[in-house]
């Protein structure tokens, strides 16, 4: 109770503080530091996914901003040699304001990586988010289907019917490349599981979706329990390592995310960074309380 009143707080704190948690789960604030830590994941047979921090924006010159960063992001990822993907968040180009502008922001993004041969993931984000993220992902599929994928969350209780529907697009040439999670924000209980039992239920069935219907399948999360179900499936669809990955974020269980890569699976890790990491951080608090006693901690020991 203690931690879950202090992670409510965490908004108004001096960013200082914040930091001594966040720096242990974001590159930094420059490129250049999300270029750094990518490299030294690569050098370890990790692939990445980059991300600059932001979302929910208003602003159009802050919208111009995040799409000129992208644009940097991906040259001079792949102008250093860099493993990586490319993660999106449409509200951060203004998807609640203007979708068309939106589309047409993401879309060019796409058409970049793809000369590079590189994907753009489109994130999902909050449930009025979702059929509008769905929308966009199927219009860019449609010209880019081997550079473009998406995020589905486990417990939101449509997820399996999108599912079925992103089938429809699905083929052996270009399979629909779907990262799953279990999902991060707070639903309402008419649209989303609550129970970790019955999330993890419904994770389990969408993962066997994926896989006995094929699709390239990026499983994302730090759920042992849920990793050993994976396994599990993926014997028994006898699904091809190429056709399967599992994704992490930084900082996160690296010991879990060892023994995956021990059994020759490939991990990929979400790499976020820039100069918006406050909210990001405050909401990754949010969801997991207990950090809150490491902050005490590292604030006794650096004192």
């Amino acid at each position: 109770m203690f931690n879950k009143i202090i992670a409510s707080t965490l908004p108004v704190l001096p960013k200082k503080l914040v930091w001594v948690f966040s720096k242990k789960y974001i590159a930094g604030e420059t490129l250049a530091d999300a270029l750094r830590v990518s490299s030294e994941l690569n050098s370890a047979g990790i692939e990445v996914s980059l991300d600059v921090l932001g979302e929910f924006e208003t602003s159009a010159e802050k919208i111009e901003y995040y799409k000129s960063a992208y644009i940097n992001t991906i040259n001079e990822s792949v102008k250093a040699g860099i493993k990586t993907t490319f993660s999106v968040k449409p509200t951060m180009f203004g998807l609640l304001l203007d979708k068309q502008l939106c589309f047409k922001h993401i879309y060019e993004l796409v058409q970049l990586a793809s000369q590079h041969n590189c994907m753009v993931r489109i994130d999902m984000e909050d449930a009025t988010c979702t059929t509008l993220e769905l929308e966009l992902f199927k219009e860019i599929y449609n010209d880019f289907p081997d550079h473009t994928g998406i995020v589905l969350q486990a417990y939101l209780k449509r997820t399996l019917e999108d599912l079925k529907e992103l089938n429809k697009l699905n083929n052996p040439h270009s399979p629909v490349n779907v990262r799953l999670c279990k999902g991060i924000y707070n639903e309402p209980v008419e649209i989303a599981y609550k129970k970790k039992e019955e999330i993890n239920l419904n994770f389990i069935g969408e993962m066997e979706y994926l896989f006995a219907n094929k699709f390239y399948a990026a499983i994302a999360t730090h759920d042992e329990s849920l990793i050993n179900a994976a396994y599990e499936l993926i014997w028994k669809y006898h699904v091809p390592n190429n056709m399967v990955e599992f994704q992490m974020l930084y900082g996160v269980t690296p010991e879990l995310r060892k023994t995956i890569t021990g059994k020759g699976f490939k991990m990929r890790v979400y790499v976020p960074f820039g100069k918006d990491w406050f909210n990001y951080s405050t909401r990754r608090l949010k969801e997991n309380p207990k950090m809150v006693s490491h902050i005490v901690k590292a604030l006794f020991i650096r004192k």
